[in-house]
């Protein structure tokens, strides 16, 4: 739920930068797409990095701690089957 809110406001805050004022807009109809060569990169603001961060870490975070998780359970169980075997 939180991931896709996140997206989400990721989406409408990139939306927000790429979009150009009325006068600026073309007379194309939206569904014809811009050649190759008018696509230019869009640099992101420090919230927008801000955010991409703090996804990142939180990603990486959750990665160890599931990974931490999985080490413990391994020890426990091999202890539990050594205290069995004696």
């Amino acid at each position: 739920m939180r991931h896709s809110i996140l997206t989400a406001a990721l989406l409408a805050a990139l939306g927000g930068t790429l979009a150009l004022p009325a006068s600026a807009a073309p007379l194309a109809p939206a569904a014809v797409a811009a050649p190759a060569d008018m696509v230019s990169t869009v640099q992101m603001d420090r919230m927008e990095r801000h955010m991409m961060r703090r996804r990142m870490e939180r990603h990486a975070e959750r990665r160890m701690m599931r990974h931490r998780m999985e080490r413990h359970m391994m020890r426990r169980e091999m202890r539990h089957r050594m205290m069995h075997r004696m």
